[in-house]
């Protein structure tokens, strides 16, 4: 019987490549599947692996493929931008075997290699981040009866962002623990262009499905760390009034000027300072960086606003994510019953 399932989602990254020369040659009871959610399959992946076809509908998506098709009684995802230690198969056994009956999800150990010699970036400070973060599916390790309890991943959350703390909520409120391990992985910062951050604002849509579906108290419920939306909300508002005023003042030929128009401008400009001070700060203060997160810090907060807006209108109606129904049960070596297939028991 195969013990445990590794879980590889991949958009074709060249990094898929390290990855699977870092796990190198499996034991007999692990399969690796590689799920192919590249938009464009025309050109097979010439992997050492079983490959199969995903939906290219997010990291989400492409992991529930997985672990459906999957005939381990542990599943083991693996991002295709990490780089697993030497020994990162056998501590994945032991951390797996040695995890109680009422352990559910076992995660990995995670380290973001950061440039020696200078503070980081602020995308560097945000992918460092991963290193402390709860459940974090880049190396997460899930017992098949706990995810088929569960449901699943909720499809609903497209990005690489809340999906897995959200799926860890459920499985610790279907009665699971989640545990640490010892195996460690590095995920490395992968090179991007000045606007990442502003193209990460799309993940506030997400924000606003999980605030339909856990109310005011999602963050606190989700272990998700306070975030800057009320602030992004008052800045934008600011920047608002003083752009309607600036229209009407144009069209009544510059006889329509209020000083709340006024005072709106300047908490526009003092909310943009604020925001991009603090993102300066930390970082190293070259002239690109500051550049960009001038020009960023002040595209951000209506961008974030209006997908959040988007997906609070979007997701009006959600319900609680739901498993699909019972398949039969088939045993596992610890003696509890998991389904195949990814239904629930």
């Amino acid at each position: 019987m195969t013990f445990a399932s590794i879980v590889v989602p991949t958009v074709g990254r060249v990094s898929l490549g390290a990855l699977l020369a870092a796990i190198g040659s499996l034991p007999e009871d692990v399969e690796l599947l590689i799920v192919d959610d590249r938009a464009d399959r025309r050109t097979p992946l010439e992997v050492p692996a079983r490959v199969i076809a995903g939906r290219a509908a997010g990291p989400a998506a492409a992991r529930n493929t997985g672990w459906r098709a999957a005939e381990g009684e542990w599943v083991a995802f693996l991002d295709d931008d990490v780089l697993p230690d030497p020994d990162w198969i056998e501590r994945l056994a032991d951390d797996l075997r040695s995890a109680p009956p009422t352990v559910g999800g076992v995660q990995g150990d995670l380290r973001v290699p950061l440039p020696p010699g200078r503070p980081p970036t602020d995308w560097e400070r945000v992918t460092a981040s991963l290193a402390d973060g709860e459940w974090i599916t880049a190396d997460m390790a899930y017992r098949r009866a706990a995810l088929a309890r569960a449901g699943g991943f909720d499809e609903r959350l497209p990005r690489a962002f809340r999906e897995d703390a959200e799926l860890a909520f459920r499985v610790r409120r279907a009665g699971w623990e989640l545990h640490r391990g010892r195996r460690r992985a590095t995920h490395p910062v992968r090179p991007e262009d000045r606007w990442i951050s502003v193209r990460a604002q799309r993940g506030n849509a997400d924000d606003a499905l999980l605030r339909r579906l856990y109310g005011p108290e999602w963050r606190a419920m989700l272990g998700i760390p306070p975030g800057r939306r009320h602030r992004h909300a008052v800045t934008t508002a600011c920047l608002a009034v003083a752009a309607g005023s600036a229209v009407l003042r144009a069209a009544t030929g510059g006889r329509v000027w209020s000083p709340a128009a006024a005072l709106a401008a300047a908490g526009w400009a003092a909310g943009t300072a604020e925001f991009a001070i603090a993102r300066i700060a930390p970082g190293p203060r070259d002239a690109r960086e500051v550049a960009t997160m001038l020009v960023t810090s002040a595209v951000i907060p209506p961008v974030a606003i209006a997908h959040w807006l988007y997906g609070w209108l979007r997701w009006r109606g959600a319900e609680p994510h739901r498993p699909v129904p019972e398949a039969p049960s088939v045993p596992l070596s610890d003696g509890s019953a998991g389904s195949h297939g990814g239904r629930a028991r």
